[in-house]
């Protein structure tokens, strides 16, 4: 029962003055008082008898810092679920109980983002997922682990990403965790690589994932993949470790269809391996979006060989979005089957950052919107050259050293194309010492020997 001196005692007193009092040496309210149910705060109290309240409340305060203190990184949600959803193998124990802990946290009110938003709800559900964590030592397993993961590389900021995504390295000792490390060994990386694939997909230390390795890795070597490109293709999209080889059968069988084979399948593998984490019916979407655009299979394999990330896209919010800029700027249907064939990458340029600044830089230069469209259809890679480096320029010489009017652009787009130092100068400069005018078509569209013949060793030439 209180008395007037217990009224004046903070938290933490309190505590220890019922533990003084209740058999269960205050476990239970303490439990409670950090948002446990009674029936997991029983549990609790029961499971942790051996340990005195003082050093729990010390842990759990040690703990709640370790994991829930940091900076909040919306980024460890979307890895989550990323590692969740292109898991499609059998699991061991370690990875079943995350698994399990994640899909708890997804039904409950706010999904995963409890992890960020709601921290005390997430510790919560963290020790009742996982109530051994309570048990380990702070200085003899718990920081040893902590200070093994900074001294390999990873940096503090990242190791509670790092436990969050999988609880049970906690568990692990130091040899195991030495050990599984090892995998890394196998694939051909960096140092700074393999820590980057760990905070990508802690998930690669598991079991199930650490022997699938070898199963995707015989896999690729059967299809006559290089080494090379699988170790690229996996230090890109570690999440690949966490596919059946007969998901991925079924995507290069996609790719096959296609015509990609031999060297453009190792291209698209180690360029764009997220093509592989690809549903196969979202990928035939996209095969069907530029087949209704009416290019042939054969093209639309040229396009996959040469710009792998266009299958990666999204449809709606990617792709439908670029088409309709370039129909916006006066590039019709019936010229965009062109645009695409010659410059697929304008489907995966940023459209408010990159084509839609180019758009008005090039406007800003007296250029109509019209004459824009014009020029894209006439030569596709405009909107795709920076502006800095190659844009301003090369139309700034035209227009203050060659004294031509920025509209002679308009007629000849694929002048941005060659390079001012090697050519356009040399060129210009030859022209000018024998006093001859041409257009920008004629000076620049021929090969060297043309333009010798024509403008060099003619006789006709003043």
């Amino acid at each position: 029962m209180w008395n007037s001196d217990s009224a004046s005692l903070d938290f933490r007193e309190k505590l220890l003055h019922i533990a003084s009092l209740k058999g269960d040496n205050g476990k239970l309210p303490y439990f409670e008082s950090l948002g446990f149910t009674l029936s997991s705060s029983i549990t609790l109290a029961r499971y942790l008898t051996s340990q005195d309240l003082p050093s729990l409340m010390h842990k759990v305060a040690s703990i709640k810092d370790l994991l829930f203190s940091h900076q909040a990184d919306h980024h460890l949600i979307n890895n989550i679920r990323r590692m969740m959803l292109h898991l499609s193998i059998p699991v061991d124990d370690d990875l079943q109980h995350t698994l399990s802990f994640f899909e708890k946290l997804e039904a409950k009110r706010g999904g995963l983002s409890v992890l960020l938003s709601a921290k005390d709800i997430a510790f919560c559900h963290l020790i009742e997922s996982f109530p051994r964590l309570l048990s380990l030592s702070l200085d003899n397993h718990v920081i040893p682990i902590i200070d093994f993961l900074h001294n390999i590389g990873v940096p503090r900021s990242h190791i509670p990403t790092i436990i969050l995504s999988f609880p049970p390295i906690l568990f692990w000792t130091i040899q195991l965790l030495k050990a599984r490390l090892l995998t890394f060994k196998q694939i051909h990386v960096v140092d700074k690589d393999y820590i980057k694939m760990l905070i990508k997909y802690p998930w690669v230390l598991s079991t199930s994932i650490q022997e699938n390795y070898e199963e995707v890795h015989a896999f690729f070597l059967s299809e006559k993949v290089r080494k090379i490109c699988i170790d690229s293709a996996i230090k890109g999209q570690p999440y690949l470790l966490g596919c059946s080889t007969g998901k991925l059968k079924t995507m290069l069988d996609q790719l096959a269809d296609l015509g990609v084979k031999g060297n453009k399948l190792d291209r698209i593998i180690a360029r764009s391996p997220q093509v592989l984490l690809r549903k196969p019916r979202d990928f035939l979407q996209i095969v069907l979006f530029f087949e209704n655009m009416g290019l042939d299979r054969e093209m639309i394999g040229r396009i996959l060989s040469r710009c792998p990330e266009i299958f990666a896209a999204s449809i709606d919010k990617t792709l439908q979005r670029k088409i309709e800029f370039l129909s916006g700027v006066g590039v019709s249907e019936a010229y965009l089957p062109s645009v695409i064939r010659k410059y697929p990458e304008l489907l995966v340029t940023d459209t408010d950052r990159t084509m839609l600044h180019r758009l008005r830089y090039l406007m800003k230069l007296g250029l109509s919107e019209k004459d824009v469209g014009f020029m894209v259809r006439t030569f596709s890679p405009l909107l795709g050259y920076s502006i800095e480096e190659v844009l301003r320029p090369k139309a700034e010489f035209l227009v203050k050293s060659m004294g031509k009017p920025v509209r002679e652009v308009v007629h000849y787009p694929r002048y941005f194309s060659y390079s001012l130092e090697k050519k356009i100068k040399p060129r210009y400069f030859v022209l000018k010492g024998r006093q001859v005018e041409c257009s920008l078509k004629d000076m620049l569209g021929k090969n060297d020997e043309e333009f010798a013949a024509e403008f060099i060793l003619s006789d006709n030439v003043l």
